[in-house]
């Protein structure tokens, strides 16, 4: 299992593929499996630890040289794994990881990558496009699979999380939440609107540190506030499960083609229902009328927001445990091991395979 070298697995605040890893590792090593991750930081997982850098490189998160690196020193670790102890897959969930598939190739080992971001258009299309076809992709929504039918996908996965790591609370605090990076992509402006229109004040925590994100932040966000929002700043994990736990809803007024949006479910498991505008796998991941409510435009989102408050914070959690359980994402990746592994499979990967997914229990079940 190689991940980026930015956070620890799991993380303490911010790093939302590091938390799906942490789950992933945990659930393997418990299906009785032996699980070797190749990162940087801390150890904080059941699989044998290989740190190939001193520490973890959150200040360097978005620059080319250490994301190439650490794909060569993940490789050469690898190789040395592979030599002394043998290894049977290579998962990578990190984005120049797969570049090294033809040195995998040589030492028998097919690769799974794990596409955690958008590849519907441009350089990212481009690129998962031109990688061999020995690199099985894994998507982790049906949406982000059907925007780029084309690409060699091998299966579909979601995210998950352990819900015993989670709290539940089913009476809620007077606020909204939104979570997430401060850019115009994830809505927090619209959060904003959208509470104030509500009447109810909104808690705003997240990522805002990048240029980016500080320049759309003072541009967008700061005129809104009013004496009755709260920017809390950045959250770590206990931090962020007392504001998920406590707030009426999230707000997630997202602007783009989300793959999968983890906060999502991690709201749900606390009884938290969301708010959303339609997008990505939000279809997919919220029940709608029953874990929350889906909306077409911004304008709709004051009146979900009133609306979600009769919504049973049971069936939020009841739909978290029935399908993003942190079993179902290590079965749903056992079994596309064990296809890769499978004598004589093809180097093109069969598209839409959906007998290896996890079967999702329907709305009327949890309504």
């Amino acid at each position: 299992m190689v991940v980026p070298p930015y956070f620890d697995v799991p993380p303490k605040a911010y790093g939302g593929v590091e938390a799906v890893v942490a789950d992933l590792v945990d659930s393997l090593v418990a299906r009785g499996h032996d699980v070797t991750l190749f990162g940087a930081g801390e150890p904080g997982t059941k699989a044998k630890f290989v740190p190939v850098w001193d520490r973890a490189l959150p200040e360097r998160l978005g620059e080319p040289f250490p994301e190439v690196m650490h794909a060569l020193k993940a490789r050469r670790a690898i190789e040395y794994v592979a030599a002394t102890s043998g290894l049977d897959v290579v998962h990578d969930h990190t984005f120049a990881g797969p570049l090294n598939v033809p040195a995998y190739q040589g030492l028998g080992l097919p690769t799974v990558v794990t596409v955690h971001g958008p590849v519907d258009e441009g350089d990212c299309y481009q690129y998962y496009r031109e990688l061999s076809d020995e690199v099985a992709l894994v998507a982790i929504s049906d949406r982000q699979r059907e925007l780029a039918p084309d690409l060699n996908w091998f299966g579909r996965v979601h995210n998950a999380l352990h819900v015993d790591q989670w709290p539940f609370r089913a009476d809620k605090g007077d606020y909204a939440l939104f979570l997430g990076r401060f850019t115009e992509c994830k809505g927090p402006h619209l959060a904003l609107e959208a509470a104030h229109a509500a009447g109810i004040p909104l808690v705003l925590a997240g990522k805002c540190s990048e240029p980016p994100e500080l320049a759309y932040f003072e541009k967008e966000v700061r005129p809104l506030l009013t004496e009755h929002d709260h920017v809390f700043g950045l959250a770590d994990a206990a931090a962020k499960r007392k504001l998920l736990s406590g707030a009426r809803c999230l707000l997630f007024p997202i602007r783009w083609e989300e793959p999968f949006g983890m906060v999502m479910i991690e709201s749900m498991v606390c009884g938290t229902p969301v708010v959303a505008l339609r997008g990505g796998a939000v279809a997919e991941v919220v029940v709608d009328g029953v874990t929350g409510r889906i909306c077409e435009d911004p304008a709709e989102l004051p009146a979900a927001i009133a609306e979600v408050r009769a919504m049973d914070p049971a069936a939020c959690r009841a739909h978290v445990e029935a399908n993003f359980g942190a079993d179902t994402l290590g079965r749903g990746y056992e079994q596309i091991y064990h296809r890769l592994l499978r004598p004589g499979r093809k180097a093109r990967a069969a598209r839409w395979l959906d007998e290896t997914m996890p079967v999702r229990v329907a709305a009327s079940e949890l309504a």
